[in-house]
């Protein structure tokens, strides 16, 4: 055996395997069977992989403070700050920034980021934001906004979403311009997704503007264009593997790395394939990337209107 390859393998022994994650089969599919394709004809079996995603958030993994603490935490941001910064901490009627992708919050430990821009205000902050002005607190208040806005991140979900376990009023979430959410579907997302279409009553999926924010942003209930009409889970990544000599075999992806891909054909197959550096041939599809590539750089303002115009299409 190649000394370099042997290297390879070793190191390769001695890590944690990174797994795709594997959507559930749809009902009445046929059950799973194991075939593992080795070059030259040897054969093996490869096991299922396993994992539990972890927290989203440095404050899912801290301690939270007291309840009182967190109580006079949110009286005092929900009469000071929920106007700007919104009533779930995604952005308000008067234009603040979404606290749920704020990196200084992110960054904040106790409160020793949060404190001096809520006592020194913003007056020239990013373009696009309103001037934000100075809070006198006192710093026990200081300490119990900064708590209780970790305690709400702490219940936060993938991608900066908001909580969903307290109701909010759809008035109090719908802060966007729909006509410019229009604009803006039209120009972005309308080559993949269409209102008469798979997006076709999207609203009267969702119980609230919140979860339809989470919904469209994270890719969730749409089957592309044409797609049929109904909360269905994300669409599975897809991979076709095209060696250089054989037949190619195509399935939904379960796990991929620099050693094997492992993929669950049309007919319940299980296969898991060797790879040697650019053979075989991989090809992925991955339905959310592009939803993926969009979260980091989209605005607040999109979001907002874009939440705004689907929450029209019931």
């Amino acid at each position: 055996m190649n000394i370099g390859r042997l290297i390879r393998i070793l190191a390769f022994l001695t890590l944690p395997v990174a797994l795709v994650a594997q959507p559930q089969a749809p009902a009445g599919a046929p059950p799973e069977t194991e075939q593992t394709q080795v070059p030259g004809g040897r054969g093996g079996t490869q096991g299922r992989g396993g994992g539990q995603r972890g927290a989203n958030f440095p404050q899912q993994q801290r301690r939270l403070a007291e309840p009182a603490v967190l109580a006079k935490g949110k009286g005092l941001y929900e009469s000071n700050c929920a106007a700007c910064h919104g009533i779930d901490l995604r952005g308000g009627q008067q234009g603040g920034p979404n606290l749920l992708r704020s990196q200084t919050l992110l960054s904040d430990k106790s409160g020793e980021l949060i404190a001096p821009i809520v006592t020194g205000g913003r007056p020239n902050p990013a373009a696009g934001a309103p001037p934000m002005p100075a809070f006198q607190f006192l710093p026990d208040d200081l300490k119990a906004i900064a708590e209780y806005l970790h305690s709400v991140l702490a219940q936060a979900g993938a991608q900066g979403r908001p909580p969903v376990g307290e109701v909010v009023p759809p008035e109090k979430v719908l802060v966007g311009d729909k006509a410019a959410g229009q604009t803006f579907f039209a120009t972005q997302c309308s080559s993949c997704h269409s209102v008469t279409g798979d997006l076709r009553g999207i609203a009267s999926r969702a119980p609230d503007p919140r979860e339809l924010q989470n919904l469209w942003i994270t890719g969730g209930g749409g089957g592309g264009r044409g797609g049929r009409a109904g909360g269905a889970p994300l669409r599975p990544v897809t991979v076709t593997v095209t060696p250089a000599s054989g037949a190619r075999v195509e399935g939904r992806l379960v796990r991929i790395d620099d050693f094997l891909v492992t993929l669950i054909q049309g007919d319940g197959t299980r296969r898991t394939i060797v790879r040697n550096g650019a053979e075989p041939k991989i090809e992925l599809k991955d339905p959310a990337e592009a939803h993926r590539k969009l979260v980091p750089t989209l605005a607040d303002k999109d979001m907002h209107n874009v939440t705004a115009y689907l929450w029209t299409i019931k």
